[in-house]
């Protein structure tokens, strides 16, 4: 019988406590069990190290990295994706739980099609006490995904912004993510980054089902994209240079155009002064990017 192959599944920890157990139990308890787990604390000022080191203890295969001091989350993983030994990997946040069945349905996604990098699927959205609040994308009665175009999700769907992306419930080939660099370490957030260069070159393939209970806490980044202040305007930085990534990406002028949909969906507040307006950004872009002057976009 063949060898299953070996999934890495590195788990970022920042002021996790109260939930860090939870979460690396459901890593534990897949059913699926040829897994490598490496674990990174990103220097939290809470009990979190305590809970992991109670964890790991007598699971000498875990590996542990403790940074001295914050480094943020892209650095974090790529500090982890260098012992990572699987052939697919998976970025889990250690407040978030992974279903049962969530690394078997993975790997089976990948073995139906051959140019798929990254398979991903819904995600149950939880709070702080686990109780359950929605999915992430809207279901029907039978759980399955009304908005059929997530099942078409390529490079310039990405582009065009929208919900069409849930990287929480995300699994990525190594080979793929290692040719890549890994995440960009210039960036606050990676899954728009990393989705677009995946996407560039490789397939994406959707599993209509709930494959991790996404925790919604207060303070979580997403929750900072809107405001004016100094970690937004980092976070819109990470915008900036995402955007400009895409456009020295972009091979055609449908391409050009489907960037500056992202006006509708992506924050840009603060990114240079506070009043620039997004809409003028993206134009001035997309002006660049087609050789033309942006009032006559």
């Amino acid at each position: 019988m063949n060898q299953l192959p070996l999934v890495t599944i590195i788990c970022i920890c920042y002021n996790h406590e109260t939930f860090v157990t939870e979460s690396l139990n459901s890593v534990v308890n897949q059913s699926y069990k040829n897994i490598q787990i490496i674990i990174v604390d990103d220097a939290s000022n809470d009990n979190s190290v305590k809970e992991i080191k109670n964890w790991i203890q007598n699971r000498s295969d875990v590996i542990f990295i403790e940074n001295e001091k914050n480094l943020g989350n892209t650095i974090s993983f790529n500090k982890a994706l260098k012992h990572a030994k699987g052939s697919f990997i998976i970025d889990l946040a250690t407040d978030d739980v992974l279903l049962y069945e969530t690394i078997n349905k993975q790997i089976n996604a990948f073995n139906k099609e051959d140019n798929v990098a990254l398979v991903f699927g819904n995600a149950e959205l939880i709070d702080e006490k686990g109780h359950f609040l929605s999915y992430y994308f809207e279901v029907d009665k039978n759980i399955k995904t009304i908005d059929s175009n997530i099942h078409k999700t390529d490079y310039i769907s990405i582009l065009k912004g929208g919900k069409c992306m849930c990287s929480v419930s995300g699994m990525i080939k190594a080979e793929e993510l290692k040719k890549l660099g890994g995440f960009d370490e210039n960036l606050i957030y990676e899954d728009l980054d990393i989705w677009l260069r995946i996407a560039r070159n490789y397939d994406i393939k959707y599993v209509d089902e709930p494959l991790i209970r996404k925790r919604i806490v207060p303070f979580s980044q997403s929750s900072f994209f809107f405001q004016n202040t100094e970690y937004a305007r980092k976070i819109n930085a990470s915008t900036y240079i995402i955007l400009n990534k895409a456009f020295k990406m972009n091979r055609t002028v449908n391409e050009g155009f489907a960037i500056n949909k992202q006006k509708d969906t992506l924050p840009l507040v603060g990114l240079i002064n506070d009043t620039l307006e997004k809409e003028n950004f993206l134009v001035n872009l997309l002006a660049t990017e087609l050789g033309v002057k942006a009032e006559d976009i």
